[in-house]
Formats: structure tokens, C-alpha cells, sequence
């Protein structure tokens, strides 16, 4: 467990059935966006680590610890910071499917992808930046 957390009080096995539940779907999701354009991963590896926090301590470790997903939720954790790498490639990819909605979308909202991924990257980039 991350010491700048401390470790929240037992909840209810419901409530941590749920919360682990949450974890699951939002982990999912996450991985989903890896292989999908504007589904963003990063937010929603962040969200599971916030959803098993508060429902698994065993899932927790092993995202905290995974090769991949860990080192993204502990810089958050430490620093609130978003690897470059990460920012990267989630603008190309927001930039991309922006475009790509642009053509394929009815012209009254096709404006509206380019209008939320402009607003996420300006968000995102505003972030701390880790290595």
C-alpha cells in the first residue's frame, strides 16, 4: 500500500464487492482503450486503482505492482504526474479519431469530438510530466 494513502477503514463485503466490481469494469475499459480510438486508457487504469483502493487490497497490489498499468498509477499517486509517452500518444490518437469523426459524423456534431478532445488534451498536458 502507498504510504501517502493511508489505509481507509474496512468497509462492508458489499460495499468492497462493489468497489471491486467498479475496479474490474474500469480496468477493462481501460485496456479496451488501448485498441480503441477516443477511449482513453490512462483514466480508466486510474480509476481502477482508486475503485480497488476502496474494495480489494489484493487487486490494488497487483495493479500498483503491475509491469505496465503500475508505474502510471503510482506516478499519479505520488506526483499526479502523466508519463510523455502516455500524452503522446493520446493526443495522436484524440488528434486522429477527431479527424476521423470529422468525415464520418452528420455535420451538425462533428465539431463536438474535436470540441471534448481538445479540452481532455489541454487537461492533460497541463498535468506534472513524469519519465
Amino acid at each position: 500500500m502507498d504510504e501517502a494513502f493511508p489505509p481507509l477503514p474496512r468497509r462492508p463485503r458489499w460495499q468492497r464487492l462493489l468497489w471491486a466490481a467498479a475496479g474490474a469494469l474500469a480496468l477493462i475499459t481501460g485496456v479496451v482503450g488501448v485498441f480503441v480510438p477516443l477511449l482513453p486508457t490512462t483514466p480508466f487504469v486510474l480509476l481502477a486503482a482508486f475503485c480497488f483502493s476502496r474494495g480489494s487490497e489484493r487487486c490494488e497490489r497487483w495493479l500498483l505492482e503491475h509491469p505496465r498499468f503500475g508505474p502510471m498509477v503510482r506516478d499519479w499517486r505520488a506526483r499526479r504526474a502523466v508519463p510523455l509517452r502516455a500524452k503522446q500518444i493520446a493526443t495522436v490518437m484524440m488528434a486522429a479519431a477527431s479527424l476521423w469523426a470529422a468525415f464520418a459524423m452528420p455535420t451538425p456534431l462533428a465539431w463536438l469530438p474535436a470540441l471534448l478532445c481538445t479540452a481532455v488534451a489541454v487537461w492533460l498536458w497541463r498535468l506534472p510530466t513524469s519519465a
